[in-house]
């Protein structure tokens, strides 16, 4: 007697039953491996899904800290300003003596390399203009190349455009 035979008679089984039982039995178990294979290439995407967004999360960090060095610089560069700001309110307060006149601007400035102060010297430029001039020079690398490019800043005309040709080289 073979397996099945006996296994019939122990559970009151005819041979077509027990083979039915086995063929589910057999795809029961094809059906808990495949739902396992599928569990498991599901945890590999949401690791990788994990991972991606831990790297948007880095370069968010970066980004903010980025954003943070440059707001820092800005403060200092607005300290530095309001401090020469009060140093000129300071001086304008104290009582000049008649001799002391404002002396006109002779020479020329280097743009590429000229400080706010400085570029405050030369005729027909105040504060705002000067901000505006070396936000220019800022967007363009810290470097002009040809005095037409002036013409983009806001507030700069032809005309004036002649009067920075007197005093600025582009070095």
């Amino acid at each position: 007697m073979n397996f099945f035979e006996k296994l019939a008679i122990r559970l009151s089984l005819t041979k077509a039953e027990i083979s039915m039982v086995s063929i589910l039995l057999g795809f029961l178990m094809l059906g808990v491996i495949m739902k396992n294979i599928n569990s498991v290439e599901n945890a590999d995407l949401l690791i990788k899904r994990n991972e991606t967004a831990r790297y948007r999360d880095t370069e968010v960090d970066s980004l903010i800290r980025i954003a943070t060095v440059e707001e820092a610089s800005i403060k200092n560069e607005v300290l530095h300003e309001d401090a020469a700001e009060e140093k000129d309110k300071s001086a304008e307060r104290r009582p000049r003596h008649p001799s002391m006149g404002k002396k006109a601007f002779t020479g020329t400035i280097s743009f590429n390399k000229a400080s706010n102060q400085q570029l405050q010297k030369i005729p027909g430029i105040g504060p705002v203009m000067a901000g505006r001039l070396i936000s220019f020079r800022s967007e363009k690398g810290g470097k002009v190349k040809r005095f037409e490019d002036f013409l983009e800043v806001k507030g700069i005309s032809n005309k004036k455009l002649e009067v920075l040709k007197l005093y600025f080289t582009l070095e």
